[in-house]
């Protein structure tokens, strides 16, 4: 058969047209109609319950078994988020919600967002995009400054240090991790060559407190070495002298110490680890210091918290996430190091494909992290730096705090309860006095309400509840309103148990 003629092809081209695909007045009218919903739906947040009723399997019966055919109308589309969407959703952003720890949402870092995907670019290096790269390195300089970071984190000092937008403080964790075995099995082969890289590494042992985030062992998994959990002090803080002692054993023992984490502001209960003690053994003993901030770190733009970071220049990177406290919208993961070079030593897989002729001028991103392909992340964080400004930021991370300072003397004001751990940032840590059977009673009527939402921690055998100011819409109203729920919840409890 000879080859086809031009017309044909067109001919066939034609039948693979798109058929009733938006075009861009559609999409313009899409658009506008969704950023009316999404205004509407935040500006009235307050008045959905906070937590959904549906059981697990709700949707299936309500969308049919198999995608269209044909397009649907974008108009069927918008009316099926209140029908399906909606009734399924546990509202992060409503005043009443106060479980785990805030995720971040502003308009500026939405509309940043709309800008990025439009873009739709995928900024593994430079030359993939130039302002992708380029911008990050600005906005992270910009950030590092706000929380007066030491110069050696930053790219304008002229040396090795640099930003980077991770996903998660969970990569950031795991990124630091592989950056820490990299240079110690380099340090150690130098030292013993006649030591096999996987000997070396199945003597490598990190460190981390028993209150440090779950990431933090997954880590270890992750990249194949083991992590020790230290006992923290009484006031649930790693100290310097216990982590030097496991340095002591360890090596005893012919192990490897290569890694440890420090944990400002604790996913249990916000308490931050020893940093100006641990930093001083870790640099002795040739240790990577990793600082994790993930909640907490947006409270240091701020110069009265910056105390509780005191130490940080003995650390080898540090990370927290604007994306939980700082109005930039997932995923905004912030890290700093102080030396790349093990990132990029560790993660170099550079085929032809992925070179060009500016390497090195530039960071290529694609080496500071675990996946190649990012997103145009840093426009979101530009964005709300721009269009907030570091006074308003100050002042909303202040406000969160002086609301659960007001929820913590409302705790108080009731001697049924008592305080657990002292309020320091967002979080307030309370339980009710008496057995953690009745507090786990009590946190099932208070959610089961159906007002607000809060979860539960245990630190040893202390089960209290956690009560997290999450929302920018939070105001004293909102604060008072959950008060009288866990009172009423309360009443109810020990009315019926006869506590």
């Amino acid at each position: 058969m000879g080859e086809k003629r031009s017309g044909d092809i067109s001919k066939d081209l034609d039948n693979l047209k798109l058929t009733n695909e938006m075009d861009a007045p559609a999409f313009k009218d899409f658009a506008k109609e969704m950023i009316d919903y999404v205004t509407n739906y935040l500006e009235n947040i307050r008045d959905r319950r906070v937590l959904p009723t549906v059981e697990p399997g709700y949707l299936r019966p309500m969308l049919p078994a198999s995608a269209p055919q044909q397009p649907d109308q974008w108009q069927d589309v918008m009316a099926d988020i209140e029908r399906v969407i909606m009734p399924g959703v546990t509202h992060w952003h409503s005043p009443r919600f106060h479980a785990y720890f805030p995720t971040a949402n502003s308009y500026p870092a939405i509309v940043a967002d709309i800008l990025s995907d439009s873009i739709a670019c995928i900024g593994f290096s430079w030359i993939a995009s130039p302002a992708c790269t380029e911008l990050e390195v600005i906005v992270l300089d910009w950030l590092g400054k706000m929380l007066d970071l030491p110069q050696d984190f930053l790219a304008s000092s002229g040396g090795k240090g640099g930003g980077v937008i991770q996903g998660t403080a969970s990569e950031a964790t795991l990124v630091a991790l592989l950056g820490a075995k990299a240079r110690t099995v380099a340090r150690i082969k130098k030292e013993h060559p006649e030591m096999k890289e996987s000997d070396i590494i199945g003597k490598l042992v990190g460190y981390c407190s028993s209150q440090s985030h779950s990431s933090v062992e997954r880590a270890g998994l992750l990249g194949g070495v083991r992590m020790r959990s230290l006992l923290p002090d009484a006031g649930n803080k790693l100290q310097g002298a216990t982590l030097e002692q496991a340095i002591k054993e360890d090596i005893a023992a012919g192990l490897f110490p290569f890694y440890a984490v420090c944990t400002l502001g604790t996913t249990s209960s916000c308490t931050f680890d020893n940093l100006e003690d641990l930093g001083p053994v870790c640099n002795a003993n040739n240790i990577w210091l990793h600082v994790d901030a993930a909640y907490a770190g947006s409270a240091f733009i701020c110069p009265e918290y910056r105390y509780l970071m005191k130490g940080i220049d003995r650390a080898d990177s540090f990370n927290f996430n604007p994306h939980k406290w700082m109005l930039v919208n997932f995923d905004c993961s912030a890290m700093w190091l102080k030396d790349p070079t093990w990132l990029v030593n560790a993660f170099n897989v550079d085929p032809l494909y992925l070179k060009h002729d500016q390497q090195g001028s530039a960071p290529d991103y694609r080496h500071w992290q675990i996946p190649l392909g990012r997103r145009f992340r840093s426009l979101k964080l530009w964005f709300v730096l721009r269009l907030y400004g570091i006074e308003n930021l100050q002042k909303h991370i202040r406000k969160h705090i002086m609301l659960a300072k007001h929820f913590e003397s409302l705790v108080r004001s009731d001697d049924r309860f008592e305080i657990t751990q002292e309020v320091l940032m967002g979080l307030v840590c309370f339980r009710a006095k008496g057995s953690n059977e009745s507090n786990e009673s009590l946190l099932k009527k208070i959610n089961g309400r159906g007002v607000i939402h809060m979860v539960p921690s245990k630190i040893g055998d202390c089960y209290f509840l956690r009560m997290a100011v999450c929302s920018k819409y939070t105001e004293i109203e909102d604060i008072e309103l959950s008060w009288k729920e866990v009172k009423a919840a309360a009443d109810e409890e020990f009315t019926t148990n006869g506590h």
